[in-house]
Parts: C-alpha cells; sequence; structure tokens
C-alpha cells in the first residue's frame, strides 16, 4: 500500500540517469501547496510528542515544506544561508557542507539571534541522499546548545549512506518515501516498505 507521497512520486515524477528523481513539477520548483499542507500534518503526527518551538531548513528547496509544516506545529522557521551576505550582522553558527546535486562546497550560516540552548529543533529538508547537507545543520544546532528533537526528509534515497548515517548518530529521522531503487531506462521506482 503506497502512502500519498509515494503515489505522487510515481505518478510524477521522472527518473534519469545519475540517480535523479526529478520532482520538480510539485516538490521543489513548482511547489503543490496541498500536498505540503498534508506533509506538514504527516511530521505533526510522526513528531507529536516532542516539544518542538523551532524548525530548521537550508536554502532554498527546504523552505516552502518547512514552511508549510510550521503551521500545524505552530512555530517559527529558521533557514540557514548558503552564502555569506553583507547583511548579516552579528555572530554567525557556520558549517561547512557539500553538494550532491550541484557538487560544490558551501558554508551554511545561520544567526546566533535565531537559535539558543532553549530551543528544541525540528530540522526538515526535501531530499536526504550522502546526508551531507543534513549533518552540518546539525553540527549548527550543537553549537547553538540547541536540541534536535527530530528529523524530517520528504524523500530519502535509500540506496546512498545518509540516512544510516544519520539514524546510527541517534536521531529519529522520519522520511515520508524512501526511495530503494529507481531505473531509469522503464522510470521504475522502488519503495522501501
Amino acid at each position: 500500500m503506497m502512502n500519498f507521497l509515494e503515489e505522487r512520486i510515481v505518478k510524477d515524477g521522472i527518473v534519469k540517469e545519475g540517480n535523479v528523481l526529478k520532482v520538480d513539477s510539485f516538490l521543489n520548483h513548482q511547489m503543490d501547496i496541498a500536498l505540503f499542507d498534508k506533509i506538514g500534518q504527516e511530521f505533526k503526527e510522526r513528531f507529536k510528542d516532542k516539544k518542538i518551538n523551532k524548525i530548521l531548513t537550508i536554502e532554498a528547496s527546504g523552505i516552502g515544506i518547512a514552511a508549510v509544516t510550521a503551521m500545524h506545529f505552530g512555530v517559527p522557521v529558521v533557514f540557514a544561508k548558503k552564502a555569506k551576505s553583507i547583511n548579516l550582522e552579528g555572530e554567525m553558527y557556520v558549517a561547512e557542507v557539500e553538494s550532491f546535486t550541484h557538487k560544490t562546497k558551501n558554508q551554511v550560516i545561520v544567526s546566533k539571534k535565531f537559535l539558543n540552548e532553549e530551543d528544541r529543533v525540528l530540522i526538515i529538508d526535501d531530499f536526504l541522499a550522502n546526508g551531507c547537507a543534513l549533518q552540518g545543520l546539525i553540527q549548527i544546532v550543537q553549537a547553538s546548545g540547541a536540541v534536535a528533537e527530530g528529523i524530517g526528509i520528504v524523500i530519502e534515497k535509500g540506496f546512498q549512506p545518509g540516512g544510516r548515517i544519520i539514524r546510527n548518530l541517534g536521531y529519529q529521522l522520519e522520511s515520508l518515501a524512501i526511495v530503494d531503487a529507481m531505473d531509469p531506462a522503464s522510470g521504475g521506482i522502488i519503495f522501501r516498505r
């Protein structure tokens, strides 16, 4: 039995060479907000026992999902910025992350004004592949003295190591769809049950 997200991935996702899953028609270029609302409800359900007071994500494609999810929790969203911009004043938390998709190294930055030891954080992102971005966000949460109460991922590539690495660190990682295999020739996708 597929869940609502897996059904949508099968319907509108496109499998390309090199383990690429294109979901830009509904997730990370054009955004289906009714779908995001269901995603947010699902994250709220999975983390309902946690005392979350802040959601943390990374620019850009995590922001829409995090914002809609935050409405279900009634909390603000902080998003880590990828480049040092001149109007970020004062002290910052910085972590270095490597992007699987863009083959680049970025610094991600969060102002110390928006994250501290009183925060109970839910980290949200659209994709989990190698887990580099997530590890950067976790480093920032740790540096701030806040607690990462959980991690919500929309789509996890289960054939890449990120999910295993993060779970082995002891975090409650909830991925709404875990893709275990994809075939660019047939367009077929196998989800973890």
